[in-house]
């Protein structure tokens, strides 16, 4: 630990089902997607500044200052708001980059609740939001702090209820391109519109339905194909977002730890509980 001051946790998100359902002029693509957050994530620690500096203070491999979501953040906070406030701020990294649950995105969402809160901007959670869409399509949903249907880019989101479950998350040791799998010509971009209605809370995962994303990934990275064919022997499984990370449900936490304790040799991952709220949701009125 280099500073003193509360953990701020960044949970991992998985994307239970993901249906890409058209696609704008200007390249973007139309989804639909069920968002659920997990119990475990990044941890951020924040230290105010008064003379308006943003400064990480350690440093993370692969992940330059300047480039890092945590800072941008912090900017595009000060730059929305006028405050004169800076922060130094500290990341542990425990989710893998590249992974599709959703790391750097959560990152972000966290710092700018937890700046909103601590440099007393007093946004709402809807400003926030906006904010966090010019830094990532994904920002918006851990902003918004709850188990969530998504439409359009992934901004429009709806509140959902989904009963507990524990899940073995698969990280392959690859980092994959979001970019890279949404230019492949062979994607399918016409899934036909689901409607939430059709759906009960009770129907965990949306076991009838599929990460559109899934098939380009394995076809490019046999790695993930290995991973997702282990995980399938215990139940339905998938990718989440644009991998590479795969992720299976179990109803309880013995079942999850009975799974993963027979994880082959160079297979990593790990276990946690869905949760219905950010961590950080009350730190914002409405």
């Amino acid at each position: 630990m280099i500073l003193d001051g509360p953990d701020y946790l960044a949970p991992a998100k998985l994307n239970l089902f993901l249906h890409v359902v058209g696609q704008r002029a200007d390249g973007y693509h139309f989804l639909q997607t069920a968002f659920r957050l997990l119990d475990l994530g990044d941890v951020l620690r924040f230290r105010v500044r008064r003379d308006g500096v943003i400064n990480r203070v350690n440093s993370l491999d692969g992940v330059p200052s300047e480039l890092d979501l945590t800072v941008r953040a912090a900017r595009a906070l000060q730059s929305a708001t006028g405050v004169t406030l800076g922060a130094d701020i500290e990341l542990e990294k425990y989710l893998p980059m590249g992974g599709g649950v959703g790391g750097g995105s959560s990152d972000a969402a966290t710092t700018l609740l937890a700046l909103n809160h601590l440099w007393e901007t007093g946004l709402s959670r809807r400003k926030l939001m906006e904010i966090g869409l010019g830094l990532g399509a994904d920002v918006p949903v851990f902003i918004y702090g709850r188990s969530s249907f998504a439409e359009g880019v992934g901004e429009r989101l709806q509140a959902i209820e989904l009963p507990p479950a524990w899940y073995v998350v698969l990280t392959p040791s690859v980092a994959i391109s979001t970019r890279e799998i949404f230019t492949d010509p062979e994607l399918t971009r016409d899934t036909k519109p689901i409607k939430l209605a059709a759906f009960s809370a009770g129907q965990e995962a949306f076991v009838n339905e599929r990460n559109d994303l899934e098939p380009i990934a394995l076809k490019r990275y046999p790695e993930v194909a290995l991973h997702l064919e282990w995980l399938r022997q215990f139940g339905p499984a998938r990718m989440t977002g644009s991998g590479s990370s795969v992720f299976c449900a179990f109803a309880t936490k013995a079942s999850a730890h009975q799974a993963f304790d027979q994880l082959p040799s160079g297979m990593r991952g790990f276990i946690a509980a869905g949760c219905d709220r950010h961590p950080l949701f009350g730190l914002v009125e409405s």
